[in-house]
């Protein structure tokens, strides 16, 4: 029988993971499944975009993967049982399970309200499709001299503000941060950032923490009003309760605990990729939620799940960081160049080339998804038995 790999959720991790195993395991011997609710791949790092009334192009993931073996199976994940090896679905035609021999958990992030009230009621996010395209709505029906106030002051936060102050200059954009705004860049990179959200007009809230979220506004712990009619919480990210439903061992988030090759330390036959897994760099350092995260697991995962069915030696973790690229609406950016443990170097480009370089990291990652037996050497292999000669085939 063929050996089963079930892929769930084809974000930027999933949708790598599932690419790079159809393109290193011969189908003869492997059956690779990837789940996922929506039929489209989502650029995650563009829903601000999405927000601020672009258009992105639709990869439909049966276009994706045709022609490289894997099923795409359109369904919500509800559960996994770990100890059955199984994986609880919901679909068009109602409930099913999905048998796996190996799974590859890659559900990805939402976003966290932090227990702050009334996140949940009155604040949109850009942590999906849906929300974008609701927070689209919302912002266009925006008179000018409308209000806008963007919760966290972290990547997505500033690219959110930026985008939509870009966009919409008719409309007061504000920005709540819980520390000092951009702390973690370098000398350059703040100077240039605070530079930009004067050009836009974007009024910052340094050292404010959010104590609730109502429908005209925002309320900070010193009981202080920031009026808004529209608010867009970035304030952080948690993963789906699935996992922790299980007895996988996982974080106190929620996130599952993973060895150097993103395998379960508890489950053998789980890996983890993406904002699901805790897992450390080369370093020794967690790796943070994001797509520059998401893309080296997801191609480590591939790779030890490839090793381990073919006899093959395991890939070391060399998982590093080496910039973060921030855009400030459309015709400017930041890359802050990094150390590969994530901390800020003097060095950072900005404006007009940083922009640039930005959009050719995002369409990267796009191209990688929509390519996914491109990136690699196409030689497959075949899975024997652990100390069996192994086959090869081109």
């Amino acid at each position: 029988m063929k050996h089963r790999i079930v892929v769930l959720g084809a974000g930027y991790a999933g949708a790598n993971a599932v690419g790079r195993l159809a393109k290193r395991l011969h189908p003869a011997d492997t059956e690779i499944v990837l789940v996922n609710a929506d039929p489209e791949f989502v650029e995650r790092v563009r829903m601000h975009q999405l927000a601020t009334g672009q258009d992105l192009a639709p990869r439909a993931l049966s276009d994706v993967f045709a022609g490289t073996g894997v099923q795409v199976r359109l369904a919500r994940v509800t559960a996994v049982d770990v100890d059955r090896k199984s994986v609880g679905v919901v679909d068009a035609d109602g409930t099913g399970e999905i048998a796996y021999d190996t799974l590859v958990y890659a559900l990805g992030s939402t976003a966290a309200d932090c227990g702050v009230p009334g996140v949940a009621e009155h604040a949109h996010h850009l942590a999906s499709k849906q929300a974008a395209l609701r927070l689209r709505s919302r912002l266009a029906d925006l008179a000018p001299g409308g209000t806008v106030l963007v919760v966290g002051g972290g990547l997505t936060g500033i690219e959110a503000a930026t985008e939509i102050a870009d966009a919409r200059p008719d409309l007061e954009v504000a920005l709540a941060a819980r520390g000092r705004f951009g702390d973690w860049l370098s000398k350059k990179a703040q100077t240039h950032l605070r530079a930009t959200f004067d050009r836009l007009g974007i009024t910052v809230h340094e050292n404010t923490d959010i104590a609730a979220v109502a429908q005209n506004g925002a309320v900070t712990t010193d009981d202080q009003a920031i009026p808004a009619q529209v608010t867009v919480w970035t304030a952080g990210f948690a993963v789906h309760p699935i996992a922790a439903a299980t007895t996988l061992e996982v974080s106190e988030t929620g996130r599952v605990v993973v060895d150097d090759t993103m395998r379960s330390v508890s489950h053998p036959d789980v890996y983890a990729v993406g904002d699901a897994a805790f897992a450390s760099g080369a370093s020794g350092a967690p790796l943070r939620m994001s797509c520059a995260s998401g893309v080296p697991t997801a191609y480590l995962a591939a790779d030890a799940i490839t090793a381990r069915l073919t006899g093959r030696a395991i890939p070391p973790n060399k998982i590093g960081y080496t910039g973060q690229c921030i855009s400030l609406g459309r015709r400017d950016a930041i890359v802050q160049w990094v150390t590969p443990d994530d901390q800020a170097k003097s060095s950072a480009f900005t404006g007009r080339t940083a922009a640039r370089l930005k959009e050719l990291v995002c369409r990267g990652a796009a191209w990688s998804i929509s390519h996914p037996t491109l990136m690699i050497p196409s030689r497959r292999r075949r899975t024997v038995p652990a100390g069996q000669p192994v086959a090869t085939t081109v």
